[in-house]
């Protein structure tokens, strides 16, 4: 009845949230103050009802709940106190003077006992532990409610420190490990995974925990002793690894590593905690080397990265072998300018000599390289300069084999007639090519597609090629794709790459190349592409130093005091067949049309009729759609060769112009671009506000790409954004074509812009270039007095030229 009394008389007044269980700090008294003592912990006097907090103690509160006491013989008191002061369940003790003890308070050690699991070690999924706190000696488990650890002996007593025990407590759930409802009855305090081990042993011990496993100390990692050693064709890298008296093999280590296991078992059943750098650090070496006892061994091509991976340990003994090859990578910085050879037919320009003594550098080590130099600086006239230097030396053992895509076949040609005349050079291309597999061998420089070496690898794969040249190797990035697997098939005596993509940005890729270059060098593909993720910096860090010797990487901003202020260009494409073929048609109909009519009633009376097949044979040139929109997804060799030099031109982060005077042609770039995904400016005769798209391309960095027609943009316009320019469809007039490229290479321009011209291959533009060189006066007329009336000295012969 009283209790139901105060219950309600409780409930009346709200006064609930009072009690003990609001959290409020507690408040001690006698047990005889109140009414009512629930056994399951409730306290109830006249006005409230409130928890009890008896520390598991119920039956000593049932005991003195009516005022009753305990009488104790003198003898027993003292032995009755220590007992009752190490009692797990009781509350603090108030003693006479002449029982107490000296009360001691000391810093807990806290102390984190883990067990593995017998069937999966402590690889396994789940991990128990224990927490104990050890107070000078003496261990209590954190799920101890003793206040007290007594020490009669000694005279005194340790009195816990809660409140240290606590936030040594929370380190544990700050790394989300579990903590158990009932300790007594599970046996353990605590519960975590095997990968959450690591990081938290790491953690405690920096808090200075005592952690131990299954009954051992888990160790700390010390120091490593490094050993390079050196064989013939191979480095052995072995290494000693002490854990604080606990060792372990090298190769053990590291496949530990590989597994991602951040902690391992040492020599003598200890437990060894990885540190987090180590991770990092030895990640690589795992990957690129191969295990071979108690070492990892490397090979002669691997010593720059072997190097790179050291470079930032303490200890590493070298011997002298390795040193020499060390000390000639490191000299890397000091090769020396080439001069161009003397049968070359061109002057190279400072870094061009240097990227031909790299060139040498490699030859002499035997390696093979990358050039990723910026697009237009001229790595085709090196790589020539080099096939040049290797025939008047008689170093070239037998031919060169130079893999380029299919729309560059026409330009390498036009190259090697340009600056290496006597070089004999076959394309080994086309349905008629395998009556030449006979003769690859009579031929110096032997250029193929990519396309061709996949079809037709078991035969190539049987040449010994002194060199094999990949250009736009970014082609065999996808190691996995066919023609990546036919690249590295091929045999050769020396291996380079040309790459105008910046490399250094997408070592995730670098495998497939490095493989072609120097197989074996940077491991398997799969554990090289782990580590050169782009979040992984240490290891971009490593690959990017031992890779330095074999990778020539020159931006135009880099070499502009070695360039011209305007470089002009003339890029050949050749077309596919369908493009071919409608061209073909198109010529012969205006041929048959065209001549007799000429000679009947004189080029003044036919003037329009000649203007009119000019400009329907150059947008035959440009693209089929230009003549028909039946045409739209035809293909255009010019497309075909502008795409991907826009792409490596973005990726370079260089800006670009187009231009065209067909305004359909433009609209094809642009509906390409847009499928793509690429920002860019627009300007054409309907633009109204032509500043706009002037400002977006100057201005925003994301803008790459500014589409111009020659009408609009020939003049006013100031884009020194731009560092490149394109012209699709050439006008023969040189005053209209500086017009155009002049729109970058003007006041305010600091960097030096490279102009290319886009000419079909044995098409009436190619045949306009070739009367420009002879009759300057008579290509502007053809072009430029379209509607003006009069062809100057255009004849017969000449128009029968321009038709062949």
């Amino acid at each position: 009845k009283a209790a139901e009394k105060a219950a309600e008389k409780a409930a009346t007044k709200q006064a609930s949230g009072t009690a003990a269980a609001s959290g409020h700090d507690l408040e001690q008294y006698p047990t005889d103050a109140f009414l009512l003592i629930v056994p399951g912990g409730l306290v109830v006097d006249e006005s409230r009802i409130g928890r009890l907090q008896d520390f598991g103690a119920r039956e000593w509160v049932e005991q003195f709940a009516d005022g009753r006491t305990l009488p104790v013989p003198g003898n027993d008191l003292r032995p009755l106190v220590d007992e009752l002061l190490d009692m797990p369940a009781l509350p603090r003790l108030e003693l006479p003077a002449e029982l107490r003890l000296e009360e001691v308070r000391v810093a807990p050690q806290p102390v984190l006992t883990v067990r593995a699991p017998q069937s999966k070690g402590f690889s396994g999924a789940r991990l128990r532990a224990t927490v104990e706190f050890d107070y000078d000696g003496v261990r209590v488990p954190s799920s101890s409610t003793r206040w007290a650890v007594v020490q009669r002996g000694e005279g005194r007593c340790l009195i816990r420190d809660r409140d240290a025990e606590a936030r040594h407590m929370a380190l544990l759930s700050a790394h989300a490990v579990r903590r158990v409802v009932d300790p007594q009855r599970s046996g353990h305090d605590v519960e975590l995974s095997s990968g959450q081990l690591g990081p938290l042993v790491r953690a405690l011990i920096a808090e200075r925990w005592e952690v131990r496993a299954d009954g051992k100390e888990v160790r700390q990692a010390g120091s490593i002793q490094f050993r390079v050693s050196s064989g013939v064709d191979w480095f052995e890298l072995g290494a000693d690894i002490d854990f604080g008296g606990g060792r372990i093999a090298f190769p053990e280590l590291l496949a530990a590593l590989a597994r991602g296991d951040q902690t391992i078992r040492l020599d003598d059943g200890s437990l060894g905690v990885v540190p987090e750098e180590w991770m990092e650090q030895f990640a690589l070496l795992e990957q690129l080397g191969r295990v071979d006892g108690e070492a990892l061994k490397f090979s002669k091509i691997q010593a720059g990265l072997l190097d790179a991976m050291l470079a930032e340990q303490e200890s590493v003994e070298f011997d002298e072998d390795f040193l020499a090859v060390r000390q000639r990578l490191a000299n890397f910085d000091g090769v020396e300018q080439a001069s161009e050879p003397e049968e070359f037919g061109g002057t190279l320009r400072p870094y061009q000599k240097e990227g031909l003594g790299w060139m040498q550098f490699l030859q002499e080590f035997g390696f093979g390289g990358c050039m990723a130099d910026d697009m237009g600086l001229g790595k085709t006239v090196q790589m020539l300069a080099l096939f040049q230097r290797r025939r008047e030396t008689g170093l070239s053992e037998g031919p060169s084999l130079v893999v380029v895509p299919k729309s560059l076949i026409f330009n390498w040609m036009s190259e090697l007639e340009s600056f290496t005349p006597k070089i004999k050079a076959l394309e080994y291309t086309g349905a008629e090519r395998s009556q030449h597999l006979e003769d690859l061998t009579k031929f110096d420089i032997i250029l193929t597609t990519y396309g061709t070496i996949r079809r037709d690898i078991a035969d190539l794969a049987k040449v010994k090629f002194d060199y094999v040249v990949l250009d736009e190797a970014q082609t065999i990035k996808n190691s996995a794709s066919q023609v990546a697997k036919a690249a590295r098939l091929l045999k050769a005596r020396h291996r380079l790459a040309l790459s105008g993509t910046p490399i250094e940005n997408h070592l995730g890729d670098l495998w497939s190349i490095f493989e072609f270059l120097n197989p074996g060098m940077l491991g398997r593909s799969s554990a090289f592409k782990a580590s050169a993720r782009d979040g992984d910096e240490a290891a971009r860090g490593v690959l990017a130093r031992g890779l330095r010797p074999f990778v020539l990487r020159r931006t135009k901003g880099e070499v502009a005091s070695d360039l011209p202020e305007k470089v002009e260009e003339t890029l050949y494409c050749k077309m596919e067949d369908e493009q071919q073929r409608l061209y073909d048609e198109l010529k012969a109909h205006y041929r048959d049309s065209l001549l007799g009519m000429v000679q009947e009633q004189g080029l003044n009376k036919t003037r329009m009729h000649v203007l009119e097949a000019l400009l329907r044979l150059r947008q035959a040139a440009c693209h089929p759609a230009l003549l028909s929109d039946e045409h739209a997804e035809s293909a255009s060799a010019k497309l075909e060769l502008l795409h991907p030099r826009i792409d490596t031109l973005l990726e370079e982060g260089h800006k670009s112009l187009i231009f065209s005077q067909f305004t359909s042609m433009l609209a094809i770039v642009r509906k390409e671009l847009d499928e793509r995904g690429i920002r860019y400016a627009y300007l054409d005769g309907q633009t109204r506000d032509r500043q706009a798209p002037v400002e977006e391309f100057q201005n925003d960095p994301d803008c790459g790409v500014f589409l111009i027609s020659l009408k609009a943009g020939g003049l006013g316009l100031n884009l020194t954004a731009a560092e490149y320019v394109f012209l699709l469809d050439p006008w023969w007039n040189p005053a209209v074509e500086a017009q155009a490229i002049d729109r970058a290479h003007r006041v305010g321009q600091t960097r030096n812009v490279v102009a290319y011209r886009l000419i079909a291959q044995g098409t009436v533009e190619e045949k306009i270039l070739e009367l420009q060189k002879q009759k300057r006066e008579l290509a502007e007329a053809i072009l430029e007095n379209e509607g003006k009336g009069g062809l100057g000295d255009l004849t017969a012969e000449d128009l029968e030229l321009l038709l062949s």
